[in-house]
């Protein structure tokens, strides 16, 4: 059989097992994305409905101040998430990537024990915690540093600590995947060659991790930005993000194509923000 040949039932192969996977895209993501898109473009209908001509007054309506307001809100919480989340789940990774392998493998289980839980059911259980009466106002009350309870829910704070809670282990793990077969005879150069904790930390262990500090960026902060139930549970009206106004749109004010308008913004912005993000880590280690 020539190699011709050869490479031509490869081919054929390949498409044979992508077929399945490009249907599902194109039926299941692409169209529903097109049809979202034309949506953006119609305008409501008095009561109810769309109509024609297409025009981009739904974008322009985007650019008014409280909807600017309302995304740099979301902007905020989400980074803010975001890097609480690295904070704490840095330590948590490199400490677990050094255990034994058996060990290693129950503390990645004791990890995901919780977050089989569905998402709305946790988000509730965290409602319950900070409520005014509940466990961490009792707790810090009957150890006597508080005299009067925190009110903590329906704040940007709690929102923090909801998403923080919610996409914490999605941080970790790729965090964890990053360190786990990270080489510590580098580690031992660095330190034969008179490198400090600090300098073996910033010039070795940082630059190795980076691509799990990307990838755990990247899928905490994009949920962050968009999120819905954790800001609608424990934030209340006053702290409403850019996922309650899509929300709102599809929902209770039955205007499709201003909420179409906005997941469109979104979406770029957050590809945008993404692609320079990488760019940015990819230029790094070309110039180290």
């Amino acid at each position: 059989m020539s190699r011709e040949v050869r490479n031509q039932r490869e081919r054929t192969f390949l498409r044979v097992l992508l077929a399945p996977t490009l249907f599902w895209l194109i039926v299941f993501f692409m169209l529903p994305l097109l049809v979202i898109l034309v949506y953006s473009f119609l305008t409501k209908k008095i009561p109810v409905g769309i109509s024609l001509p297409l025009n981009l007054g739904n974008y322009v309506r985007f650019a008014d101040l409280l909807y600017i307001q309302i995304f740099w809100r979301s902007f905020v919480i989400a980074t803010l998430t975001t890097a609480i989340c690295l904070l704490m789940g840095y330590p948590i990774a490199y400490w677990m990537s050094r255990q034994p392998p058996r060990a290693r493998s129950t503390l990645l289980l004791l990890l995901m024990i919780p977050f089989w839980t569905n998402f709305v059911v946790r988000t509730y259980s965290m409602k319950f915690f900070l409520f005014r009466q509940g466990p961490l106002n009792n707790m810090l009350l009957g150890s006597g540093l508080l005299k009067e309870p925190l009110t903590l829910l329906f704040t940007p704070t709690a929102v923090v600590i909801g998403l923080v809670y919610g996409w914490a282990v999605e941080m970790v793990l790729p965090l964890y995947a990053s360190m786990v077969d990270l080489d510590l005879s580098l580690l031992e150069a660095a330190q034969d060659l008179y490198a400090n904790r600090f300098k073996v930390f910033t010039r070795v262990i940082l630059p190795l991790t980076a691509p799990g500090i990307a990838a755990g960026s990247i899928l905490v902060f994009v949920p962050s930005l968009g999120a819905y139930i954790t800001p609608d549970l424990l934030g209340g009206s006053k702290t409403a993000m850019i996922g309650n106004i899509i929300a709102d749109q599809f929902g209770g004010a039955q205007d499709w194509p201003f909420g179409s308008a906005i997941s469109f913004v979104l979406m770029a912005i957050m590809l945008v923000a993404t692609v320079l993000y990488f760019r940015i880590l990819r230029r790094e280690a070309e110039m180290k």
